[in-house]
Formats: structure tokens, sequence, C-alpha cells
């Protein structure tokens, strides 16, 4: 099974890519990550916020392998925690698709994005920067695989 961040924003700082790299090396053969950089619509020429979410969710649905599971990442979506992001990374192994979770750029995610997902989870009730929710997701997918496969790296 497969794990895809699909994320919009190409040019992150390096310590975004870094940390991002680090728990991707550390994820386990079965549960691989790979990440899919969307480039951002531009936010010059008059477009109105709908109009960029718009765009930015046509190159974010074409990015996304056919058959994945979707979880978009919103503060307004469902919370888990740490063991339950573990149990719910099972249940997914166990179905056998691949997972693509999308996270959004300036602005988030269109609403069409959010509700064609078959998950709408949330990593903080506050707003995060996309580059910092990539690497909050992917140690959290690490954490979750550490649990899965009895792994020190989790401590309760």
């Amino acid at each position: 099974m497969k794990l895809i961040v699909v994320a919009v924003g190409t040019r992150m700082p390096e310590w975004v890519s870094e940390a991002f790299e680090e728990y991707v090396k550390r994820m386990p053969r079965d549960l691989r990550i790979e990440l899919v950089e969307v480039r951002p619509e531009p936010r010059s020429g008059g477009k109105s916020t709908a109009q960029l979410l718009e765009a930015e969710a046509a190159r974010l649905e074409r990015a996304v392998p056919r058959g994945s599971f979707r979880a978009a990442l919103d503060e307004r979506g469902r919370e888990f925690s740490t063991a339950e992001l573990a149990r719910w990374l099972a249940a997914r192994r166990l179905e056998g698709r691949d997972t693509a979770f999308l996270i959004g750029g300036a602005d988030g995610l269109a609403p069409a994005t959010k509700s064609g997902a078959e998950l709408v989870l949330r990593l903080s009730a506050m707003t995060l920067p996309h580059g910092l929710a990539r690497v909050l997701l992917a140690e959290q997918l690490y954490r979750a695989s550490s649990i899965l496969h009895n792994h020190p790296y989790h401590r309760e």
C-alpha cells in the first residue's frame, strides 16, 4: 500500500523538504510515502479565491492515482489520536487501496475537493502552513506505522 501526499506547492523551504524526507525514509516497506507536488495557481491576475481553488482542485484531481482512498486535510475535519490513526491506517492496508492525502495551498482546498473525499481529516484545530502540514502528516504516519509494527518510536 502506498500513502501518497498530494500537496499544492512546489517550492517549500529546505527544512520542510528535509524533515518530510526524514520520515519518508523511516517508513516500512509496506507503507511507503510518496510526495506529489501540484503547482499552485498564481495569486495575481484578479482571480477570485473560488477560481483559484477550482484551478488547484483540477490539478489535485489529476494527480491522485485512480482508485485511491482520498483523505482531504482541513482544520474542520475529523480528528484522530495517534492510536486511532494507526487503527485507521491498518484498516486501509487491509482494503489494499492506496491512500492519497490532499493538502491545499494558501487558501486551503476547494469545497468540492473536501466533499469528494472519503475522509476529511484535521491535524490540528489550528490553521497550519501547508509546508508544516506536510511534515506533521509524515511524522504522524510514521508514528502510526511504528505502532502497527511494534516499533518503540511511539511511547504512551
